[in-house]
Order: C-alpha cells, then sequence, then structure tokens
C-alpha cells in the first residue's frame, strides 16, 4: 500500500501518513509500531511528553535489527518541551531524546508548543537549528504555533519552519493559518484527526463512508489528506492499522468534501475541542 509523500521546503519530503504514538507506552506501543512497519507504516510520531521514546526506539531498532525496515527508510518525529526551552536546555533534551530512541538523527524535530509566556521559542529554535547544523537533525518544525509566533520565529531568526504541528479535524480546518503556511510553504500536519470520536459518529460523515464502503475513519482521514495535510492518527489495534493506512487510496468526491467542510463538532462553535496554545501552557 502506497502512502503518498509530501515535500518540505528544505527539498526534503515525509509520508504524508504516519502513526501517532501519544498515551501509548510499555509493550502495547512496541507491539504496535512493529505491527505499524510490517503494514507499511514509516512515519512515526512521538515527543518528549510521550514518555514513550524508548519503546519506540526499541520496537524501530528491533525492526532494523530483523531486516524488516532500514533506517534510511523511516522517519522519526520527536518534540521538545516547554520546560526545556533555551538554548541549554533543548541541547539536553534533544540528545536524551536521541539516546532513547537509539537513533543517529532524526528526520524532524518540533517545539512541542510556543508558550509565549516563557519567551524563548525563538532561542530554543535557534538551537535546534544549530543542531540540524552538525547533522543531528534532518529538519526542523514547530507544533501548535499559531500566525503571530510563526511571523515572530521567522522574522527573527531567518529559517522557516519545514511543518507546524496543529489540532486539526473536520470541523476544525483553520483555514487562516493554513493559507499562512502556504504562503510560506510550511507543511500543516494534523493531530487528533478523528476529533475524539466526533467525527466517525457523525451521521453525515457515516454516509459518505457508506458510499465508498469504507469506514467514518477513513473518510475522514482522506478529507485531510486531500488537502494536502499531513495526518498522524493513532491507533494499537491492527485492524485499525489497516484501515487508516487504506485511507490514503480513497478518493472523495466534491460533493463528498463539501459534506465535511460544513461538519461542526465541539460545543463552543469554533471546532476547537483542546487547548489553545495562545493560553497553553499557562
Amino acid at each position: 500500500m502506497s502512502v503518498p509523500f509530501i515535500p518540505f521546503n528544505d527539498d526534503r519530503e515525509m509520508p504524508q501518513l504516519g502513526l501517532g504514538t501519544y498515551k501509548m507506552t510499555g509493550d502495547e506501543c512496541i507491539n504496535a509500531v512493529r505491527e505499524a512497519i510490517d503494514l507499511g507504516y514509516r512515519h512515526f510520531d512521538t515527543a518528549t511528553l510521550y514518555e514513550n521514546e524508548a519503546e519506540l526506539g526499541q520496537a524501530l531498532n528491533d525492526a532494523m535489527r530483523a531486516g524488516d525496515v532500514t533506517r534510511d527508510e523511516l522517519f522519526i518525529t520527536s518534540k521538545v518541551w516547554h520546560d526545556s526551552h533555551g538554548a541549554n536546555k533543548v541541547d539536553a533534551a534533544f540528545s536524551e531524546s536521541l539516546k532513547k530512541l537509539q537513533l543517529d538523527y532524526l528526520d524532524l524535530y518540533l517545539i512541542h508548543w510556543p508558550w509565549p509566556q516563557g519567551g524563548l521559542y525563538v532561542e530554543t529554535f535557534e538551537e535546534m537549528a544549530r543542531l540540524q547544523g552538525m547533522g543531528q537533525i534532518a529538519s526542523i518544525g514547530v507544533a501548535n504555533f499559531y500566525e503571530e509566533t510563526l511571523q515572530e520565529l521567522i522574522a527573527r531568526t531567518g529559517i522557516v519552519p519545514v511543518l507546524n504541528q496543529v489540532e486539526l479535524h473536520p470541523g476544525f480546518t483553520q483555514p487562516e493559518l493554513r493559507e499562512f503556511h502556504n504562503e510560506h510553504d510550511i507543511v500543516t500536519e494534523a493531530w487528533s484527526p478523528l476529533a475524539r470520536g466526533e467525527v466517525i459518529n457523525n451521521p453525515d460523515v457515516k454516509a459518505v463512508a457508506a458510499k465508498h464502503e469504507a469506514t467514518a475513519g477513513q473518510v475522514a482521514i482522506a478529507y485531510l489528506l486531500a488537502k494536502g495535510i499531513s495526518v498522524i492518527p493513532k491507533s494499537r489495534k491492527r485492524e485499525r492499522l489497516v484501515e487508516n493506512l487504506a485511507a490514503a487510496e480513497l478518493e472523495l468526491s466534491r460533493d463528498d468534501i463539501a459534506v465535511l467542510d460544513g461538519l461542526e463538532v465541539g460545543g463552543d462553535g469554533s471546532g476547537r475541542l483542546y487547548k489553545d496554545p495562545r493560553e497553553f501552557p499557562g
């Protein structure tokens, strides 16, 4: 099963569909990652906060030793938490992540949240660029940044992040932020693409899914992929891993996309289900 690649502004590229690992730990994480590799997944997303870098590293290295995959075929992302912002702290945090993952380099390293209250995300990004120059990181980006923080980051460093990983799902597609991304050649990556399950239980999405003999989850993933968005759904079950991967081959019609464009999720009318990065971490 073929997953398309999405280009970065630094001439590298990344599989558009990957596996998120938030709240996956222990043997459950190891087994899920090994299963995913067996199915054809090559893009894996973790973070210091997830406390599973060691398990992901074990699964990846077990698979490489078994000859199931090579390092060049893998794309591994991790993220620095806001308590390690600043030049000295991010260096140590990155080294610890690399050690736990048992890797010589990361394909992508992200600032997990801008944490504007701390005022150190620019300095942190500059140190990440230094590590990139040393060959320890292939590409650098951010997560949960909004337009003002992106503008400041670019203006003060002269570096455009390759990617911004944000809350994004049917019903909350952040068109203004994505327009800014497109203007600056920044890839948009969606975490929580199924909106806490609200999308897969929506009757309109279920109707589109029935028309294609697909699942509602596959429709949601295919919808985001069709918009050029990278998606990292998480799953521990082989059946769901297979379904999510197959979503890359599902083609939706204009009418289908219009249905999902009109979707509403959440109770406050905004569509956002998680913390606003302007306020979190507080």
